[in-house]
């Protein structure tokens, strides 16, 4: 039960990452400032496979952080309430 737990809040705070990531794409951000770098190394790798498999970048709009917040969304209403009901058949 607590690993579907921190599964749950893991992908919450990772799906809240890749939303403040999107935003500051969306201004004009100092590319040296703590937070921003921060937010890139964590979300680019992911988001550099997800532009790999789906090179959906349309009228210069990047898709790729819609995708990995529906799996997010996915993973969290599929794995994390399958993972609480293995815990408890188990309990």
């Amino acid at each position: 039960m607590a690993l579907a737990q921190l599964l749950d809040f893991l992908l919450s705070a990772y799906m809240w990452i890749v939303i403040g990531r999107a935003v500051i794409s969306w201004v004009n951000a100092d590319p040296y400032n703590p937070v921003v770098r921060f937010l890139y190394e964590v979300t680019e790798p992911v988001l550099n496979q997800i532009r790999k498999v789906i090179p959906i970048a349309m009228g210069g709009i990047d898709f790729s952080p819609m995708i990995l917040i529906m799996a997010i969304m996915f993973l969290q209403s599929f794995l994390v309430p399958t993972l609480k009901q293995m815990a408890r058949v188990m309990g």
